[in-house]
């Protein structure tokens, strides 16, 4: 989970029309009857239970599914496709669904093209030519210069499955790493090539996870991987993380073991990486996925050792930048919503830090290029960007295109041309050039989306959770939309990790929006929106507030007659996959449909997969107290389905090569839902084959999956025809 960007799921608005004659009612009643009907008949894959029971502080907590957490075993993988089938016979029978696949592929299919960078002789660039699976990386010399494919990932595999996960440059561009990822794993190979001829130097680097690939000059690299675990390298623990140093020409086996590996001092998360000017290399270490210690190494100094900067996981706190042996840091130590401070190299203890950028009333992300800083803020979610000296010195505020997301402003040092995107909701990806000695912008690449931004409108909104604290949410619909509580809406959270969701533009859900309907993400407690404060109120025996946080925002589109219970499904992925699963449990009444995404369901055990045990600062675990114990068991998903309950139309959605968030969560929560729910809503689980957690999906697969969660969505709505028909 890390600080992996999860994006949100974009939707819009379906006001109900059809070409029949029918009322509205009338064709509400006979969708559900209809639906009812096939519903009754629906048989689930019979799911063995075993009996496997564990004891935590004196009580004895059952597993039954335990079996499913054995992702190499053939009962698992008889399981699946029993389940796979039944889904997908269900999914075909929605009228519609095709209809959807055919609008998404159609908008899909419009070429895209990243920011420009500069590598050696070459600049580089990353385009998709519309429905290509993966991003393929070109280049040229000049910009007279026709671009030629340096890297096409799309022939890494037959079915583009594999992915090109990183791409770094030698110092003087010579020469390339990038990593791959096989079928979605974490789990990554790194390759060596000559940038000129393209020529593979040495084998792959193997068993590489979690990690960066950082040059020091044009020597080697820095990498970071955990020991392969023993038992599936795709669910058992892995809490022993380990910086490398590879020499190019050298083999794996001799790589330099730069951090890590002290057994009474284990780190579950290790990064390198070095500074612009080779000078030092800056090493993190961390237990979770929040607060970590800092070390400094000076590369000019062969026998120079590692210098403590942070010896305690109070903080986030990295090198951002520096300037000979000053350094600029960024930190949230003493402010949460962050700050830079500079020190010198020679003693960079917590006491000699000064203020560079001080800490304000808003969250602060930091990048630097062209010889400036550049401090992005988050106000109410929304971006604000200012330009700093490296004298301290305001230069100026970035006038944006409009209310939304802005990002980039990094690059090299000498680098006379920067990039940024901006985007929200409603307004495809754009990017522009920035000049920052002048501070003029202008459109470098725009979006050739087929989607009329301006026919869609967003709104944010301030509502009351249950305690009283004011949450924001922006809520995003086709302009002229009758507020008469009938229009399917999409409500989106994470609420996890200090992970902010700000306003981004989503293809698929372009689609969403043209086909009617509103589309709502609620900034919950337990994200990073309003800083460090706000993260806190919702972890551990505080997590119950980003529930409440979401389910109050339910509650205010029904009071506010955006849509009904009866219109109304809730989506989230990983950490929102949690939030869901505890939403529909806890109050089933409020939705129409549930749509967990890779969720972390089983609260009790998801410490003992993976890199699982990282995530103890934002939920804690079973085994810390009966307190905790406590807590969690009464609200994880899995543990709290009850017998006989009507819980909404939901379909649970996995991949199963996902070795962050492994399956068998979303495997046991799905069984349970089979075994005890009541009433005619199908309890379905959608398993993608060769897919992880999300990231290096293949546009055919991505498309395929969005065209079944939302004919899911609509059908399970009561509409027997896409509403715009």
């Amino acid at each position: 989970m890390m600080r992996f960007i999860i994006t949100a799921v974009t939707a819009g608005i379906l006001v109900a029309c059809s070409p029949n004659p029918q009322t509205e009612s009338e064709q509400q009643l006979s969708a559900e009857q209809g639906q009812a009907e096939q519903e009754q008949s629906m048989q689930y894959p019979q799911t063995r239970k075993g009996d496997t029971v564990d004891t935590y502080f004196g009580t004895e907590i059952a597993d039954p599914y335990r079996w499913l957490e054995d992702d190499r075993s053939a009962e698992t993988e008889d399981w699946v496709e029993a389940q796979n089938e039944v889904t997908f016979e269900h999914l075909e029978t929605i009228p519609f669904r095709d209809k959807i696949e055919e609008r998404l592929t159609s908008l899909w299919n419009y070429e895209k093209v990243s920011a420009p960078f500069k590598e050696g002789d070459y600049t580089y660039f990353y385009k998709n030519d519309g429905l290509q699976n993966q991003y393929v990386v070109y280049r040229k010399k000049s910009e007279d210069d026709e671009a030629e494919v340096f890297l096409d990932p799309n022939t890494f595999s037959e079915d583009g499955t594999t992915s090109l996960a990183q791409l770094t440059f030698s110092d003087d561009g010579s020469i390339a790493a990038y990593s791959i990822s096989e079928g979605g794993s974490d789990w990554r190979k790194i390759i060596v090539i000559d940038s000129e001829t393209g020529e593979q130097l040495e084998s792959p680097l193997v068993d590489v996870k979690f990690s960066g690939i950082s040059w020091k000059g044009n020597e080697g690299f820095f990498y970071s991987s955990y020991d392969k675990p023993e038992g599936s390298e795709l669910s058992a623990k892995t809490d022993q993380h380990k910086l490398y140093y590879h020499e190019l020409g050298t083999d794996q086996a001799d790589d330099d073991l730069i951090f890590g590996g002290v057994e009474d001092e284990k780190h579950r998360y290790v990064g390198g990486y070095v500074t612009e000017d080779n000078r030092y290399l800056a090493v993190s270490a961390a237990n979770s996925t929040s607060g970590n210690k800092l070390y400094l190494k000076d590369l000019t100094d062969p026998g120079a050792e590692l210098v403590t900067v942070l010896d305690h996981t109070e903080s986030d706190t990295s090198v951002l930048d520096n300037r000979g042996t000053t350094l600029y840091l960024e930190t949230n130590l003493n402010a949460p919503n962050n700050r830079v401070v500079t020190v010198d190299a020679s003693g960079p203890g917590v006491d000699q830090w000064q203020d560079f950028i001080a800490h304000s009333e808003h969250v602060l992300n930091p990048t630097t290029g062209g010889g400036y800083i550049f401090a992005e803020y988050m106000v109410d979610a929304v971006s604000k960007v200012e330009q700093h000296d490296y004298d301290g010195n305001k230069v100026r505020d970035i006038d944006l295109p409009g209310v939304g997301s802005a990002g980039g402003f990094s690059g090299k040092r000498e680098q006379e041309t920067l990039y940024y995107s901006f985007t929200n909701y409603s307004t495809p990806q754009t990017i522009y050039s920035f000049q920052p000695d002048t501070g003029a912008s202008e459109v470098y690449v725009k979006s050739g989306a087929d989607f009329d931004s301006e026919q869609y409108t967003s709104q944010q909104v301030f509502y009351t959770s249950k305690d009283g604290t004011k949450v924001p949410m922006i809520i995003t619909h086709k302009k002229g939309l009758e507020p008469d509580g009938s229009n399917p809406t999409i409500l989106y959270g994470y609420g996890g990790f200090n992970i902010s969701l700000t306003p981004s533009f989503s293809i698929a859900n372009a689609a969403w929006l043209e086909m009617g309907g509103v589309y709502a993400v609620a900034n919950l407690r337990g994200g990073g929106e309003y800083g460090k404060e706000w993260h806190k109120a919702g972890i551990k025996q505080q997590k119950q507030n980003v529930f409440d946080d979401f389910i109050a925002a339910a509650e205010y589109l029904i009071e506010e007659d955006y849509t009904s219970s009866d219109r109304l499904a809730v989506r989230g992925g990983s950490n929102g996959g949690l939030l869901v699963g505890a939403v529909m449990t806890q109050r089933p009444d409020l939705f129409a449909v549930a749509l967990p995404a890779v969720g972390v369901l089983d609260m009790l055990r998801y410490h003992t997969f993976t890199a699982g045990a990282g995530w103890a600062y934002d939920y804690g675990t079973a085994e810390d107290s009966p307190e905790m114990f406590e807590y969690l068991v009464n609200y994880s998903p899995l543990h709290n389905v009850e017998q006989g309950v009507n819980y909404p139309a939901t379909l649970i959605t996995t991949g199963d090569h996902d070795d962050r968030v492994v399956p068998a969560h979303s495997f046991k929560f799905a069984a349970e839902l089979q075994d005890k729910a009541g009433g005619n809503n199908p309890q379905l689980i959608r398993i993608e084959t060769n897919a992880g957690h999300g990231a290096g999906t293949p546009v055919s697969k991505t498309i395929e999956q969005y065209a079944d969660i939302f004919g899911f969505t609509l059908y399970h709505m009561g509409y027997e025809s896409l509403p715009t028909e």
